[in-house]
């Protein structure tokens, strides 16, 4: 069994191991799939994390802080303090720490585990709409390797957008029933022209690939304390039994590379007492997400990579983008059943690749988590026995809401840098964030919201909250940082996932993605950690 977080740290080997193919930075949903693809096919395959592993045992004492009022998200898995400081300079503030976690597993310990492939459309936003750019491959490169994401997963699916990708098979898994309140939804998108359909879910509606079905704890996110829903830890396991060596607690400080800078030969990375090792390999693979390899790139800098490695382009850490949140809810006259499903079941594409002018992509959905929770007005409240059960039986179940997500376009001046006046647990500078929202955002969140009031207010929704141009906040979805492209003046990365600068270093993240589209980004993260380990093996 694997050491919980509050192990000691001393139970566990940290040293360099001697003879490696492959050394991956990262373990979480791309360096979990990149670890087992490669340890499966027989080569050595080392993973440095910098964040810990914890128990699986723990996850329903997690479950349990994560509904008290007294912790957040960030401490029931554990992130803050130096380890984790970063700035956020830009024009919007933006809240890093709010939705990643460090460790075995990564953020799918605690994300929502919605999973859609991005549209056609996405891979050609320059030729379509002529704002953006396009990417150097398009959705049928691609297309396998979702496929392959999906099985990976194992994603719970009805298979019936009507405005999706085409695709190949049913995905894997039967999906779940509509909610009740998607039933309510369904009255008055029908009678406003808006078409529903199921949600690609990375959780077990039934038992799957060694985990159960699903049992309905609703804590979702942060924490699925059954294990139904998906997270890297499970392909960090079999990656380990294939022969893989997974290293925790060890954040990897910079690469270096030979005499010409031309090769990565070391990942430098600090154990727990402060002790750096140097672990070698023949090929490399960053998989640590859209703000810290550019991070750890930029850190990296030598008198051959002078402005970080792989950078040449002088793009590392440029065209940062991030989905932003539309959302608009209030109460209904009649039962909603509020929070009784902690994941979406229902939503709709209809508006993805729309006509609107000067407008991008957007992604509705459906809430079933609208409102507070019994179990978290019980907590959050001074009554007990009678007098709080009268209280939630007269303020709990009539809760109702529609969310939506909108990309952001590529801009260079959002950007990941390093903020050298500020320093982490090791001296390092940390990560400065600096975002801010263009004009084809704003109206995009705009159209989104009034096609939300539009179906709201034919529900009889008495609407008392919005999120729109003004209040929106990221989705935490990173991306962009390390764009992909044939040009190395204006790409970090080639289409086989390998930087131009570097032989022997590939990325395997979100910070390859050339436009952010409006899905949510694992399931392409996925796919394209597939096909870089396919490339990867190819150059062995």
């Amino acid at each position: 069994m694997t050491a919980d977080s509050s192990a000691p740290v001393g139970d566990v080997d940290r040293r360099p191991s001697e003879r490696v193919d492959v050394c991956i930075v990262g373990a979480g949903p791309a360096g979990a799939l990149v670890a087992h693809r490669l340890a499966a096919d027989g080569y050595d395959v080392v993973v440095l994390e910098a964040g810990p592993r914890f128990e699986f045992e723990s996850r329903q004492r997690r479950m349990e802080r994560a509904i008290r009022p007294a912790h957040d998200d960030r401490s029931v898995w554990e992130m803050g303090g130096d380890r984790d400081a970063y700035s956020a300079s830009g024009e919007r503030f933006y809240p890093l720490n709010r939705a990643r976690v460090k460790g075995v597993g990564g953020t799918t310990l605690h994300w929502q585990g919605m999973v859609m492939r991005l549209h056609e459309s996405d891979f050609e936003r320059r030729t379509r709409d002529g704002v953006g750019a396009d990417w150097p491959i398009d959705y049928a490169d691609l297309r396998p390797f979702y496929a392959d994401a999906e099985a990976e997963l194992g994603v719970a699916g009805a298979s019936d957008n009507p405005f999706g990708p085409p695709r190949e098979q049913p995905h894997p898994l039967p999906a779940f029933e509509p909610s009740y309140s998607d039933s309510l939804f369904a009255e008055a998108c029908e009678e406003v022209g808006v078409a529903m359909h199921s949600v690609p879910n990375a959780r077990n509606s039934e038992a799957y690939d060694g985990r159960s079905a699903c049992v309905g704890y609703g804590t979702c996110k942060p924490v699925c304390a059954s294990g139904a829903k998906y997270s890297a830890d499970h392909h960090v396991r079999k990656a380990e039994e294939q022969g893989a060596r997974v290293v925790d607690r060890v954040p990897v400080q910079r690469l270096e590379t030979d005499d010409s800078g031309d090769r990565v030969t070391a990942a430098v990375y600090a154990t727990p007492d402060g002790t750096e090792h140097r672990q070698a390999a023949r090929q490399f693979v960053l998989a640590a997400g859209g703000v810290e390899i550019p991070r750890l790139l930029l850190l990296s800098r030598s008198p051959d990579h002078p402005d970080g490695l792989a950078n040449s382009s002088g793009l590392v850490g440029r065209y940062f983008m991030d989905h932003c949140f539309a959302g608009m809810g209030g109460t209904l006259d009649r039962e909603t059943r509020q929070n009784h499903v902690g994941f979406l079941t229902s939503e709709s594409h209809q508006f993805y690749d729309n006509d609107f002018e000067d407008v991008g992509p957007i992604k509705l959905e459906f809430l079933n988590y609208a409102g507070p929770s019994p179990v978290e007005m019980a907590l959050g409240g001074d009554a007990w026995g009678d007098e709080m059960l009268a209280t939630l039986r007269g303020a709990y179940g009539n809760n109702i809401a529609m969310g939506g997500l909108v990309g952001q376009l590529p801009r260079k001046e959002n950007r990941v840098t390093l903020d050298t006046e500020r320093t982490d647990d090791h001296g390092n500078p940390v990560p400065d964030v600096q975002w801010s929202l263009d004009a084809r955002t704003k109206r995009t969140l705009r159209t989104a919201n009034d096609i939300q009031r539009s179906i709201l207010d034919e529900l009889g929704v008495d609407i008392g909250w919005s999120v729109g141009p003004e209040n929106t906040g990221p989705a935490f979805h990173h991306m962009g940082t390390t764009r992909m492209g044939t040009d190395p003046g204006t790409s970090v990365v080639n289409p086989r996932l390998r930087t131009h600068d570097v032989a022997n270093l590939s990325v395997a993240s979100s910070s390859v993605f050339v436009t952010s589209g409006a899905m949510n980004p694992t399931l392409t993260i996925a796919a394209l950690a597939l096909k870089a380990a396919d490339h990867v093996a190819d150059d062995l």
